[in-house]
């Protein structure tokens, strides 16, 4: 007698593990939104709501584009000189988290720590140390784009790194070369195609982030915001609001060039 057998994806056992996973995250978005404490009354009038401010932001002061001019090249500036600065801090960090090229393993802790504190601390956090340190001003509001920036740019550049061929960078040393020459001959151009990338997608990532920290006192548009909003002034809200949507187009636009470019 023939013995078939069915093929399955799972065991048993992994179904009901995976059962009891989706099970417990229900039961905790459930707890989750039970603690939410959620006021449904503003959620019923909220299109009324919306409509009523759409009305009082329309249409937009046209008058107002000459005084964000100012302010929307400042937020732009803030965006390149903080990425600027993050990938020149973010380098150093790479190579030495990275497993291949880190010279022992307190260096490659010290590199992960750093990419570790960096990531985990919003920009916003950032913006407000650097204005407490340095007042208010682009100066807070780039330190905070590149403090924020070197873990983002780091861990994607160290990942790049650890991928490399390792021949490359011996046949470099093999000609006599010591770390400095082997890593500009040997791993910078294996890790260009990458460098690049990370660089131009962060910088698009940075603009958006430039444009909310003047929140906070950081400069840029977002101090011109911030205070339209403050004084109700919801024309020039809505013109700010078209700035900013210019400013997102444009570095989108950016990106994107330079991204074919790479390839």
């Amino acid at each position: 007698m023939t013995d078939y057998r069915t093929w399955e994806r799972r065991t048993p056992r992994q179904r009901l593990g995976r059962y009891v996973l989706i099970l417990l995250t229900l039961v905790a978005a459930a707890i989750s939104w039970q603690l939410l404490q959620i006021n449904y009354n503003y959620v019923g009038t909220a299109p009324e709501e919306f409509m009523d401010l759409m009305y009082r932001m329309y249409p937009p002061n046209v008058g107002y584009t000459g005084e964000i001019l100012s302010p929307m090249i400042e937020t732009v500036h803030i965006a390149i000189l903080g990425t600027a600065l993050a990938i020149l801090m973010a380098i150093p960090v790479s190579l030495i988290g990275a497993e291949n090229t880190t010279p022992n393993r307190f260096t490659f802790l010290l590199g992960k720590f750093i990419i570790s504190a960096s990531r985990s601390v919003n920009v916003i956090i950032w913006a407000l140390i650097f204005v407490i340190i340095f007042g208010s001003g682009a100066l807070a509001g780039t330190l905070a784009i590149a403090v924020r920036s070197i873990g983002f740019c780091s861990k994607l550049i160290a990942e790049a790194i650890e991928e490399i061929d390792p021949g490359q960078v011996e046949a470099v040393k093999a000609t006599g070369a010591n770390s400095i020459e082997a890593a500009i001959y040997g791993i910078a151009p294996q890790i260009k195609p990458a460098f690049i990338g990370v660089s131009t997608y962060r910088w698009d990532i940075n603009v958006r982030a430039s444009t909310i920290i003047g929140f906070v006192g950081a400069g840029g548009i977002g101090v011109e915001l911030n205070t339209s909003i403050n004084f109700f002034a919801w024309q020039q809200v809505l013109t700010i609001l078209l700035a900013i949507l210019v400013i997102v187009v444009f570095s989108e636009v950016v990106s994107a060039y330079l991204r074919r470019k790479v390839r």
